[in-house]
């Protein structure tokens, strides 16, 4: 399948044109953004009161099919606000994957309890089910009506999956388990908006789920999240602990301590026409995913990135693996760099991280192994068919320079 056409790298004089950088992931706007924040500006409407806010809440909601909806200053506030809304409590231990960007596991220990880090499986790095599930069955005991921790004798009180790249987790047999042993599912979606698991949206498997609007996420509000649950309860708690917990805005009554997690209008605006576009970025960030698999599927020591089966993935970031291991992902990411590609290698699996050093030991060899052999590239919505082409024949110079 040829995906696209030839590059022209010469200026209308015929002189060799310097090549433009490419980036990692960048926003793309291209719908009604300048009419939507000009209204706000126009109207004074700017800060965290106004018809955006309310606005982009109900329609991320209607899109999710989530009866309730929380708009955040970030995903990161988000997932504070859902681990406390859950009914998790200080010194309890909540299941989450080592390979996640560290946000998800900070989030558990703003609210005073403590993550347990476990493995990705290989083929799409995401949290594996079966080693959840043997932790829960083999690591745990229930006592007093309550599942705890054989090893620190804490209660585990829920899970915290995390749909990486744009594909969905397999959770089905993880919720079975959590039912099982009556715990919280918090679902973190933030790299997930607009991915399918079977016929089920990514963001509405959990008891709470997340979202990210950042700016390099598929839609942005430039920062920004968002909290959505059916429960009526939580929604209504996360909507006093995101404003202030204000008891009396007149008088300045506050009940408990609460935060200034609250989106502004202006924030919400830009969202509501990305939310716009987000089927047709869906479908660009697809279409690049199989141009890249289709152009590197047959290319020596590289592993395209693959879609789960019975799935809709939206490949939010194109991560391939480089056989080599780390060795061979940095070197590819310092040649691209050289010339002028911006790539990025996964986080640290967090059981390996500073600051989570007084957790542990954890087994999360697969997580190691991934965070050695992958690289992300370029895809922004908005790559062009020249920019793909550059980045794919940089990686097969680079495969064949090192034979």
């Amino acid at each position: 399948m040829t995906c696209i056409g030839p590059v022209s790298m010469r200026s209308e004089t015929g002189v060799p044109a310097p090549r433009q950088f490419i980036p990692l992931s960048e926003p793309e706007i291209r719908g009604n953004e300048w009419e939507y924040v000009k209204e706000c500006l126009d109207t004074g409407w700017v800060s965290s009161a106004g018809s955006f806010v309310e606005r982009f809440e109900r329609q991320t909601a209607e899109y999710l099919g989530a009866r309730h909806a929380v708009a955040t200053v970030n995903g990161t506030a988000a997932l504070h606000v859902a681990v406390l809304v859950s009914g998790v409590s200080p010194d309890d231990e909540v299941v989450v994957p080592s390979l996640t960007f560290i946000a998800a596991v900070n989030s558990i220990r703003y609210a005073g309890a403590w993550p347990v880090f476990v493995d990705s499986e290989p083929s799409y790095f995401q949290m594996d089910p079966e080693k959840t599930i043997d932790f829960l069955d083999k690591g745990c005991r229930w006592h007093e009506g309550a599942l705890h921790n054989k090893s620190t004798g804490r209660r585990v009180r829920g899970i915290l999956p995390v749909h990486i790249l744009g594909h969905p987790a397999d959770l089905d047999p993880v919720l079975e388990a959590a039912k099982k042993y009556d715990l919280v599912v918090i679902e973190d979606a933030t790299e997930g908006l607009g991915a399918h698991y079977g016929k089920r949206k990514v963001g509405r498997l959990g008891d709470v789920s997340c979202l990210s609007f950042n700016g390099n996420k598929l839609i942005t509000t430039g920062g920004g999240g968002m909290l959505l649950t059916d429960n009526e309860e939580w929604a209504s708690k996360a909507r006093y602990l995101t404003t202030q917990a204000k008891d009396d805005p007149v008088e300045s009554i506050h009940g408990e301590v609460g935060f200034n997690y609250r989106l502004t209008n202006l924030q919400s605006a830009l969202g509501c026409a990305q939310l716009e576009c987000l089927e047709e970025y869906v479908a660009k960030k697809r279409a690049i995913a199989a141009c890249y698999s289709d152009s590197l599927g047959a290319v020596e020591g590289i592993v395209p990135m693959s879609e789960p089966d019975g799935c809709r993935s939206t490949f939010w970031m194109y991560t391939i693996l480089v056989e080599e291991g780390r060795a061979g992902s940095r070197a590819l990411m310092k040649h691209l760099h050289d010339g002028g590609i911006q790539t990025r290698p996964l986080w640290q699996p967090n059981h390996l991280s500073p600051a989570y050093a007084e957790i542990g030991p954890f087994a999360c060899g697969t997580a190691e192994r991934l965070n050695d052999m992958a690289l992300s590239l370029p895809c922004s919505v908005g790559l062009s068919a020249e920019q793909q082409e550059r980045v794919i024949e940089s990686v097969i110079a680079f495969v064949a320079d090192r034979k």
